[in-house]
């Protein structure tokens, strides 16, 4: 949960920050700080992804998962659901003011991405908790842009984050009770390659919808339960 715990407390020491900068940061600071963080973001992809023993599971649990990725079209879904909730909100909110409106932008924002669902499945399987802390930094720092904006019901928001990414770390980290150290460490080097997805779309390089590679973590969790019960 420590990687969670960072994440949400970046995102209210960003809002307090967010409200005493009421001009927000200069754009060309701001790309600046997010070409960094992507750099960083692809620096641990590539380093959990050569802790993989298994190639050949890895390649297979990629291309099985973005096909059924793909086929569901996860990215397109997520997006139809951050819509959705968006134009609920809307229609239904406008006596909330600001601070209720901070507070779904953000909270859609943080969560629905592969970095959160990723992070929190590293932070529970491995307690590897990189990928959240960098989406701790990004977080933060959206959310100073964010608060200077739409008020302080973005700090709300970290709360949403915590209930969520805690879920999925919560229920990754019952799977490591059942699973071998090496076995997490190759559906780590899955998350991994994910990983390097995103910080090739954070520097512009690519334009991968990581969303429909998500199914390729689960292929070998379903592998290596359904081989412990065959022995």
């Amino acid at each position: 949960m420590l990687g969670t715990i960072v994440n949400t407390i970046a995102i209210i020491v960003g809002s307090i920050i967010g409200l005493f900068l009421k001009g927000g940061i200069p754009k060309k600071l701001d790309e600046a700080i997010m070409k960094a963080l992507g750099l960083s973001v692809l620096y641990i992809g590539i380093t959990g992804s050569l802790k993989c023993t298994e190639t050949l599971l890895l390649i297979l649990s990629l291309v099985i998962g973005v096909i059924i990725g793909e086929l569901l079209d996860l990215d397109k879904a997520l997006n139809r659901l951050g819509q959705k909730i968006e134009e609920a909100f809307k229609k239904h909110s406008k006596s909330e003011g600001s601070m209720a409106e901070g507070f779904v932008a953000a909270s859609l924002l943080f969560c629905v991405g592969s970095m959160a669902i990723v992070g929190s499945i590293q932070s529970g399987l491995e307690g590897n908790h990189e990928t959240l802390f960098v989406k701790s930094m990004l977080d933060g720092i959206t959310s100073i842009i964010y608060t200077s904006t739409m008020g302080i019901g973005v700090a709300v928001s970290a709360i949403a984050v915590f209930l969520y990414q805690g879920i999925i770390t919560m229920a990754s980290g019952f799977l490591g009770s059942i699973l071998v150290e090496t076995q997490i460490t190759n559906i780590g080097a899955i998350g991994s390659v994910l990983i390097i997805a995103l910080g090739l779309n954070m520097l512009e390089i690519t334009k991968i919808k990581v969303a429909n590679f998500l199914p390729a973590i689960f292929i070998p969790m379903v592998y290596y339960i359904g081989q412990s019960f065959l022995r």
